[in-house]
């Protein structure tokens, strides 16, 4: 399941947000980083603001090995 960690730089004085969907999504448009799934928007950030953001899921195979 895709997961991304944003992480405000400390002056913000804000918490970080762990945001995870099955369906979720990061794209970069007009100066914003916008995270969205099939209902929508679930969290937009300005560029300027100088978060961070991680995908921090764990990556599964989708095929088992063989030969």
């Amino acid at each position: 399941m895709p997961a991304y960690l944003v992480i405000h730089p400390h002056g913000q004085k804000r918490d970080d947000a762990l945001i995870e969907a099955p369906d979720l999504v990061l794209h970069f448009e007009a100066g914003w980083a916008v995270l969205a799934d099939t209902n929508g928007i679930c969290l937009a950030i300005p560029s300027g603001q100088g978060a961070s953001i991680q995908r921090v899921d764990k990556k599964t195979e989708d095929h088992a090995g063989g030969g």
